[in-house]
């Protein structure tokens, strides 16, 4: 990493495997390019980078994220999204996730989270060319609750014994937009939406990293169908194995979030868990949050292969 005295900025670990606090930067000002790559570095090698006590705008957000490469454009967003910055996506999980599709947050979260790993999911995966990186900033949280969680996908795949690697080099999986959505009886209004808006590509289940060459466990537990090549009860056995390898507690990290906290992640390392705790939050405090995701590329596996999309745009208009 880049000589963090000269730079001014301190790097703190937060854990043997993932997980880095970052202070003295503030993100509201122009950075040195010295602190950029400091940044950069940190979060290469920590996979996700915390700052605490940021007071930016939607402005300064969107000048750091340019900064680590083009910001995506969603094509669709909330209404809550801010419409003067179309790189910003708003999340804010009470206000309209479930009522767009004429349901309440309980039964939202409920049937979108129905698995045992419920919640946890690399940003955008059925795309051809997931993200690279995210930047999510809170704007309000409540006092209590709603925290995020990220495991190390590069450290799990080191911690596997010789003989699993292999077996996982060779293999692909489908990633696919709303599998574990459980539908309501009859006319289901989310259905619908997926079914106008479907996304999926068959990605490497050992993906190699563009920048550092490590070999991550590219696995979704929110939009994986199956691994290719084997039987469906095969599929699951094998996903339940490599899920319980990553989320092993030595190879996660966990932030408390506070108003002007910023989270910054490479979601080509690692796997996050939003909060599966809102329903329990306190009532009518809103989880309010932006993020701003950066241009991805397509993952290439062990054997040099890329991705192979089966249905929806790519992220990137360039690729189309």
């Amino acid at each position: 990493m880049p000589d963090t005295a000269l730079s001014g900025v301190t790097v703190q670990p937060l854990s043997g495997h993932i997980g880095a606090e970052i202070s003295g930067v503030d993100l509201a000002k122009p950075l040195d390019d010295s602190v950029i790559e400091t940044i950069r570095s940190a979060v290469l090698r920590w996979k996700v980078v915390f700052f605490r006590e940021q007071d930016i705008d939607h402005a300064a957000h969107v000048a750091f994220g340019q900064r680590f490469g083009e910001l995506i454009r969603m094509p669709a967003r909330g209404s809550v999204s801010p419409k003067d910055y179309p790189e910003i996506e708003t999340t804010a999980d009470f206000l309209e996730h479930g009522p767009t599709f004429g349901l309440d947050n309980n039964e939202w979260t409920e049937r979108n989270r129905h698995s045992p790993w419920r919640g946890w999911h690399i940003d955008a995966s059925p795309r051809i060319d997931p993200p690279t990186a995210t930047i999510l900033r809170a704007e309000q949280v409540p006092s209590y609750g709603g925290d995020t969680m990220w495991a190390n996908l590069a450290a799990a795949y080191t911690g596997l014994s010789e003989a699993v690697q292999r077996l996982a080099d060779g293999l692909r999986v489908e990633h696919r937009l709303g599998v574990t959505y459980r539908s309501r009886p009859g006319r289901d209004a989310y259905v619908e939406h997926l079914m106008e808006n479907q996304a999926a590509t068959i990605h490497p289940l050992v993906r190699v990293h563009p920048e550092t060459g490590e070999r991550v466990l590219f696995i979704d537990c929110q939009y994986i169908e199956r691994i290719i090549g084997v039987s469906r009860f095969e599929s699951q056995g094998l996903l339940s194995m490599f899920t319980e390898q990553i989320l092993r507690p030595e190879y996660t990290v966990r932030f408390r979030w506070e108003p002007g906290s910023v989270a910054f992640w490479d979601n080509r390392s690692t796997m996050h868990l939003g909060p599966v705790d809102t329903a329990h939050l306190e009532s009518g405090i809103p989880r309010i949050m932006h993020r701003v995701m950066v241009v991805g590329d397509i993952p290439v596996g062990v054997d040099g292969k890329p991705s192979e999309s089966l249905v929806g745009a790519p992220l990137n208009p360039k690729l189309s």
